[in-house]
């Protein structure tokens, strides 16, 4: 059993990193902030009447966990081996074709995707005192960075 809370534990890690990583944008250089998020929305909800959600769940195979022999003084004898469920999943199978249809729409729009490292706290907090809809992209510099706001949009900010 200290497997399933191994892998538990790994999965927690790996959310945790994720998060830390680049932060994929759509950039156009004409376009502020407000145009990008607004052009972002229009294709992401194209793309979810073109291609709309479609989950399957799926399961993992079950894990055998073979037993194991101990010995003493008076011989040796064998614990018995068990099955360890591998639980169920949910996959959505248009979710790629919803993001090649994003993709395609943003790309008509003029807009290229690029990723940019994810904002620090001083960035963040400079953005907070810029007042919302303000921020060009225009003449974005390689010092560049990106933060989601909770409602899901996604701000460029220029370097500090």
């Amino acid at each position: 059993m200290s497997n399933i809370r191994l892998a538990s534990a790994f999965s927690v890690v790996l959310l945790g990193v994720a998060a830390c990583g680049p932060l994929p944008v759509y950039y156009n250089a004409g376009s502020d902030q407000t145009r990008t998020n607004s052009d972002t929305l229009t294709c992401n909800v194209t793309a979810l009447k073109d291609a709309p959600v479609a989950n399957q769940i799926r399961q993992r195979p079950p894990v055998y966990y073979p037993g194991q022999q101990y010995c003493n003084a008076n011989g040796c004898w064998t614990s018995p081996g068990y099955w360890v469920d591998g639980g169920t999943y949910t996959v959505d199978v248009n979710q790629g074709l919803r993001s090649q249809l994003v993709q395609r729409c943003m790309a008509q729009k003029g807009y290229q995707r690029l990723e940019l490292p994810r904002c620090t706290k001083e960035q963040i907090t400079q953005l907070q005192s810029v007042p919302s809809g303000s921020h060009p992209t225009a003449g974005l510099s390689t010092e560049a960075c990106a933060v989601q706001q909770s409602n899901g949009t996604t701000v460029i900010l220029p370097p500090l």
